[in-house]
């Protein structure tokens, strides 16, 4: 990677206690030609994959609720959130990522997921893409109760809802995590779940 309007000048480590914090000195060339110089602080923590299940015949997605430390010191009065199932790539590919991740924090196996799109979801200090899939689930696919794991201290509520509440949820502030909100929004744009209101309703009454 190099563009010779970009020159790395310093990087200092601040921070390898969980991931990487550098800060960075960077000269950059404006465009009437002179150079400025600025330090930013750089969170290396990786890239992540994220996904929505749906169930087209049911009418329903399948969510996770879990604790957010820094959510809870910003105004998040529960620290609880409602989100996709996400992950870190950590050693695999985006699509290896998922299918692991959705298993262990909801139990299902997927067999085939669909990429949708990849976003910056913090350019101003955080390196991280997250790649965006959607994949379908049934219950034959449920191969545990999912939570997360142990080792790393997850305690994960699986929840299947109707996409229409789920979508519902975004208005009403229930759903503020931003991954969260891209994929119904995607889902409801895309019409990945076609009468979804009859179908809930259809699921509600089963």
């Amino acid at each position: 990677m190099s563009n010779p309007k970009y020159k790395i000048q310093k990087t200092e480590l601040l921070s390898d206690n969980w991931y990487i914090l550098n800060r960075v000195t960077v000269d950059y060339q404006k465009k009437d030609g002179t150079w400025d110089t600025q330090k930013r602080e750089v969170y290396d923590r990786g890239n992540g994959a994220a996904i929505l299940l749906y169930n087209i015949h049911k009418g329903t997605v399948v969510l996770t609720r879990q604790f957010r430390l820094p959510t809870y010191m910003n105004g998040n009065p529960t620290g609880m959130l409602t989100e996709v199932c996400a992950g870190l790539l950590d050693e695999d590919d985006p699509v290896a990522c998922i299918i692991r991740e959705t298993e262990e924090e909801t139990g299902y196996r997927l067999s085939s997921v669909r990429k949708v799109f990849e976003s910056y979801m913090s350019p101003g200090a955080v390196t991280e893409i997250l790649y965006f899939f959607v994949g379908e689930y049934d219950i034959s696919m449920r191969v545990s109760s999912g939570g997360g794991l142990d080792q790393e201290h997850e305690e994960i509520e699986v929840i299947e809802i109707p996409f229409d509440q789920a979508y519902l949820m975004i208005e009403t502030g229930e759903i503020k995590d931003a991954k969260t909100i891209m994929l119904l929004q995607y889902a409801k744009i895309n019409q990945l779940i076609p009468n979804s209101t009859r179908l809930a309703d259809d699921y509600s009454n089963e």
